[in-house]
């Protein structure tokens, strides 16, 4: 991306400064951080390590992705795929629209915080090359920050269909960067168990 201008450091600060306020907290370097604040920063990594030039409203999305997601947590909604589903479409709502203000407050228009809105919702992936590429960033930071806990509380046979399902989101590129992880050992195999059972049930 160019030199940012004075909008963009704004909204990115508005943005971390809502995050920081995530009374969950992950280790990083010996310290305690808010959760939310720390996935805002390791998207943005992810995003330039996979794009020379992103537009503003890609980095936007990529910083903003868990924009106060502690506000609504999973379990006020009902177990099971299609709780899950429901709280999912409830965040990108919360997210897109809270957003929206805070690129408003910095002077964006109502074309740009549209488009932040696409993203965010995830609209037309199989059409929309930024929207597919969020998706990646977002699988991407997964694997190299969030699988190996992750692994930990999920049995072998739920993480291998985890593991197929998130695979089967990412576009080439994705797969790329993915492949050039340092990866739990186990991560091969299980990734072939549960992509071996999607095709078989295709």
């Amino acid at each position: 991306m160019t030199e940012p201008g004075e909008r963009f450091t704004k909204v990115i600060s508005a943005i971390d400064a809502a995050n920081a306020r995530d009374p969950r907290v992950v280790e990083v370097g010996g310290r305690q951080e808010p959760g939310e604040l720390i996935y805002g920063k390791r998207m943005t990594d992810t995003l330039a390590r996979m794009v020379a030039e992103p537009s503003e409203c890609l980095c936007i999305s990529a910083r903003g992705q868990h924009l106060e997601r502690w506000k609504i947590p999973r379990a006020t909604y009902p177990a099971g795929r299609p709780g899950y589903l429901r709280w999912r479409r409830v965040q990108r709502e919360h997210q897109a629209r809270r957003l929206g203000e805070l690129m408003a407050a910095a002077g964006y228009d109502a074309d740009a915080i549209a488009r932040v809105g696409v993203l965010i919702r995830k609209e037309k992936m199989k059409t929309d090359a930024e929207v597919q590429l969020l998706e990646d960033v977002i699988c991407v930071t997964f694997l190299e920050h969030y699988l190996p806990r992750f692994m930990s509380k999920v049995e072998e046979e739920k993480l291998a269909d985890i593991l197929a399902k998130t695979w089967g989101r990412m576009s080439e590129l994705g797969h790329q960067h993915a492949l050039q992880l340092d990866l739990p050992p186990a991560v091969p195999r299980l990734l072939g168990l549960g992509l071996a059972r999607l095709n078989a049930a295709a």
